[in-house]
């Protein structure tokens, strides 16, 4: 992609200058607008920043430099002299970064610049669901949505409300409470398709921490990994990047041993020393098998395991269940293989487990967290130097690390249901988020949303769920806001990463929190009464002011001072203790074994289905990014489209060559994708990368590939209602042999190869 599909440069003078429009836009006259900013011609200024790529909170150092940039001003087109964002890096004093950035970090670059933004306020004028919207102003915009606000300000209308919205870490979130308070009944719901909160309820059992776990990987010499990709996209990846680095090349002499249990090869597997295909759904059954050999010759602190090994049936006799032979039969690892690596993890101290990802997204995914709490306990690796620790909690009435624990599926299709039961809200707020794409068509979640009457989006691309919009107020980008988030992991300081805008909007688009303010400033009242101030960056400093009077990495002798060094800084830390394990008194009855329950018997159904979180799009947030299609897929060398990874063995038996046409069939629906021979895949496993199959969301993303999510089974995870992704069974046919197109990457560094593959 070149670069002036990103910027529309000019390097004429004068007030006013013709040119000639991009694509299909005719010739228009461009103002020049006097600059707003002194820079220096040819010399970059480094600004604070924080990357709302993922939620871990990572601290930015935008690379700015003067040049000229279309923009809108007051409503007019023209050119303007301003400081343009060049190149985003890690922030090197930042606790959990540490100067370094992920590729999805490096890519938030293409937010701001991308030729899709939404540049103004639209109004729908065709069918729902049809993607035609007319340009309104921000006068008109505001008066529609507080018109439709303020009658659901009184009693009588309870439940007219609903603000759909990602997971929220920080006063972003502070502030969405605060505005939905006014409004009796008003419900907010934070939808995550990939969300942790399996995890987050086995660590309030068995830690007393509704929170993901930080990882002390640095000082650990065993590590064991079931399922969770921390070097790629897992909880705090850059974190624990750098810590996992450490292991096992900063200590003279010592090189820690890492193992994975994973039944696709991720971007961390590949890292292992040693890789283990457990049978999905088994990895628990696995971690109990470990805990059964320590306990029988005493290798471990039964004791020391305490409450978290006793939410497990059996823990107080040994687990006489779960025998290596037993452990074998159930998981397909050998007994030889159990006993060795459980030996080994309680003779190499410190040994550390860690969990995620798909052994979680199982039926039976609470009992798998809590069989890992429990060998982590009985390995004496929780708040211990190279084990786990929960990042400390943040002082005075602040949002504390964890964001919004009921993010997830549960929230979204208990309010779909609602609908479709006749009780729909007369009002929904979108909020960067998109259902519609990322759930089970059998959720019915867009039917369900297209029975609310009237809807408003702050999005700022037009994906599968604002183009349900009837208004559109779009957001800024990241780079042009105020951000705030408080890191959940990744580090054993408190933290607040806070940082003011880098950019000046390019385009007239509004902060998504000072349009709430505004709206609460219009409907007066209790409205005005939570929301009393008049942008979010006052907000924010009212928000902070009581972390002055704690210890922390910000010198400052007036609450002005302290605010202009903490914004300089990029946030506020403080080196405190990691909070410790709290066990509850009473661990109530313990966990039971569970097996896990698959859609679709395996006679007719002979594969278990794997649609993973990729590198480059995660949930399919990122696929309207060029530089994340661009990106070969770290195992496949996979890009610009989607495949089904095949294992060769299962491929040679069927007779699948690389690039043949499949179909998959799952009992909820089918796709077609290439074949992909990927030899670290289980034998009865199917994988494929989440992400692309988008029918709206703009040039790059829409109309590529298939969505896997499209033939998932509603299942879900019981205790937390959570979107059970891994529990999906599917059958194979190859379609035509040939006929799957791939592009995979080839050659030296900078040469791509597009290859079609024939047989």
């Amino acid at each position: 992609m070149k670069r002036r599909d990103f910027l529309r440069l000019s390097a004429l003078g004068g007030a006013a200058v013709p040119l000639g429009g991009c694509g299909k836009r005719a010739a228009t006259q461009l103002i020049r607008f006097i600059p707003k900013e002194n820079l220096i011609p040819g010399i970059a200024v480094w600004k604070p920043g924080v990357c709302n790529q993922c939620a871990a909170g990572c601290g930015l150092q935008v690379r700015i430099m003067e040049g000229n940039a279309e923009v809108v001003e007051n409503g007019q087109l023209g050119i303007m002299l301003m400081g343009l964002a060049k190149k985003l890096e890690g922030s090197p004093q930042h606790p959990v970064n540490q100067g370094k950035l992920c590729v999805r970090g490096q890519a938030g670059l293409q937010v701001t610049y991308n030729p899709d933004r939404i540049q103004q306020p639209l109004q729908r004028v065709g069918a729902r669901g049809s993607a035609q919207f007319a340009p309104i102003s921000w006068d008109e915009a505001l008066q529609t949505l507080a018109t439709q606000l303020r009658p659901l300000a009184v009693a009588p209308a309870a439940a007219g409300l609903a603000f759909l919205t990602a997971p929220l870490h920080g006063q972003r979130g502070v502030l969405i409470e605060r505005f939905l308070s006014a409004f009796p009944g008003a419900q907010l719901v934070p939808f995550e398709l990939f969300d942790d909160n399996v995890l987050r309820r086995a660590n309030a059992l068995s830690f007393g921490y509704d929170q993901l776990p930080s990882f002390d990987l640095a000082h650990a010499n065993w590590v064991i990994s079931f399922g969770a990709d921390f070097l790629g996209t897992w909880n705090s990846p850059v974190a624990q990047s750098l810590g996992y680095g450490a292991m096992r090349q900063s200590r003279s002499g010592v090189r820690g041993k890492f193992v994975a249990v994973e039944p696709r090869t991720s971007q961390t597997g590949a890292n292992a020393d040693e890789w283990i295909p457990a049978h999905p759904g088994t990895e628990g059954t696995l971690a109990l098998g470990f805990a059964h050999v320590i306990l029988a010759e005493h290798l471990g602190n039964a004791a020391a395991a305490g409450t978290a090994g006793a939410r497990l049936a059996g823990w107080d006799q040994g687990l006489p269940d779960y025998t290596p032979e037993a452990v074998a039969w159930q998981t397909g690892v050998p007994p030889a293989t159990i006993t060795r690596l459980a030996r080994e993890m309680a003779t190499t101290s410190p040994a550390l487990a860690l969990v995620g990802g798909a052994p979680l997204a199982h039926t039976n995914g609470l009992f798998t967290a809590l069989a890992v709490n429990a060998l982590n306990a009985l390995l004496g690796s929780v708040g211990k130097p190279g084990g786990l620790y929960f990042t400390p909690p943040l002082p005075a009435a602040f949002p504390q690390p964890g964001g919004s624990p009921a993010a997830g599926a549960a929230p979204v299709v208990a309010l779909a249901q609602r609908i479709l039961a006749g009780q729909s809200p007369r009002l929904l707020l979108l909020d960067q988020v998109n259902p519609v794409f990322a759930t089970p068509p059998l959720w019915r979640v867009r039917h369900a949303l297209e029975q609310i009457p009237f809807i408003a989006s702050f999005s700022n691309f037009l994906d599968e769920t604002t183009s349900l919009a009837d208004l559109i107020l779009p957001d800024h980008s990241s780079l042009e806001s105020w951000v705030a988030e408080i890191p959940e992991s990744g580090t054993a300081e408190a933290v607040v990463s806070l940082a003011p805008p880098a950019v000046l909007p390019l385009h007239n688009t509004r902060a998504m929190p000072d349009v709430l303010l505004a709206l609460a400033q219009r409907l007066g009242g209790r409205s005005a009464a939570a929301l009393p101030w008049k942008s979010f960056d006052a907000m924010l400093q009212a928000d902070l002011a009581p972390l002055r009077s704690h210890a922390s990495s910000v010198a400052a002798t007036s609450a002005d001072d302290f605010w202009k060094n903490v914004t300089a800084q990029g946030g506020w830390w403080a080196a405190t203790p990691p909070a410790p394990p709290r066990l509850p008194a009473n661990p109530g009855p313990p966990a039971q074994p569970q097996a896990p329950q698959f859609d679709g018997a395996a006679t007719d159904f002979p594969f278990y289905f794997l649609p993973y979180a990729s590198q480059q799009f995660f949930d399919g947030r990122f696929a309207n990014l060029p530089w994340m299609q661009e990106l070969p897929d770290v195992i496949t060398t996979g890009m610009w489209t989607c495949w089904v990874e095949i294992n060769p063995q299962t491929a040679a038996k069927l007779q699948i060559a690389q690039g043949d046409l499949l179909e998959v069939a799952s009992q909820h629906g089918t796709l077609r994708a290439p074949a992909v021979i990927v030899p670290g895949l289980a034998p009865d496993v199917l994988a494929m990368p989440v992400g692309q199959g988008h029918d709206q969301y703009g040039r790059y993303a829409q109309g590529r590939g298939v969505n896997p999510l499209q033939i998932l089974a509603p299942q879900v995870e019981p205790a937390t209602g959570s979107l059970a992704w891994g529990a999906t069974r599917v059958k194979l046919t190859r379609v035509r042999a040939g006929q799957g197109e791939l592009i995979l990457y080839s050659g030296g560094p900078t040469e791509l190869s597009k290859q079609r593959f024939s047989r």
